[in-house]
């Protein structure tokens, strides 16, 4: 296949499955309610790097497609049915701000506000504000040059409550430096690298993160030692 066939072919879409049984990620042993494949087996989103996308369930076809469109990356939740013998969509994982600004453009529709109130409820209750504020704190000890509204922004991702995310395992709680060390790494290869555009283009996720591995350390090292 030529160089310019390859470039004009459409993007693969990631897909993360919704488990129906008990498994355990080929990577941390941890399991959860979803999970993507790899070549040595099943991944929890965090270990797949997906874990701070935001749910958005089936059924709005406009949110949905704005949502996607303002979202650097996403993929696709699937849940197999036994009845219909077949995997069928739940809906879609995006970045929070992508879904932030597709709720504010259609927030002219009353179902839209609706949502978008249900939504700031439940996330109110699974943030436990005063964890998160001393995780912050923490981040910016070790990382002096980190800026405070980064520093907040990766302790609110990593320390949801019930996310799986690294800030709510035993290491996380503790504030233990390697898993808070962790957290901010994951957030500079999604924020400051060109790593969700890999994931996106169909690059493996070993091979992506073995390309921006150095941009991140070196951001890190600028963060460790302003």
């Amino acid at each position: 296949m030529a160089e310019g066939d390859r470039k004009r072919q459409p993007k693969s879409e990631i897909v993360v499955v919704s488990a129906l049984k008990d498994w355990s990620c080929a990577e941390c042993g941890r399991g959860g309610s979803l999970l993507t494949m790899d070549d040595r087996g099943p991944l929890c989103l965090g270990c797949a790097d997906l874990a701070h996308l935001a749910f958005l369930p089936a059924g709005d076809a406009a949110l949905t497609r704005r949502a996607r469109k303002a979202s650097g990356l996403s993929a696709v939740v699937v849940r197999f049915s036994r009845t219909r013998k077949r995997y069928e969509r739940q809906g879609i994982l995006v970045e929070e701000e992508g879904l932030e600004r597709a709720e504010a453009e259609c927030l002219a529709d009353a179902d839209a506000r609706a949502k978008r109130r249900e939504r700031e409820r439940s996330r109110r209750a699974e943030h436990d504000l005063a964890f998160q504020a001393e995780m912050a704190k923490e981040i910016a000890r070790i990382f002096p040059g980190c800026p405070r509204d980064r520093a907040e922004e990766v302790a609110r991702h990593a320390g949801a409550r019930g996310s799986g995310r690294v800030g709510r395992s035993a290491a996380g709680r503790a504030f233990d430096p390697g898993a808070l060390r962790l957290a901010v790494a994951a957030s500079v290869r999604h924020r400051d690298t060109g790593y969700d555009e890999l994931l996106m283009s169909g690059v493996d996720r070993a091979e992506a993160r073995l390309l921006v591995r150095d941009e991140v350390e070196r951001i890190l090292e600028e963060w460790g030692n302003p």
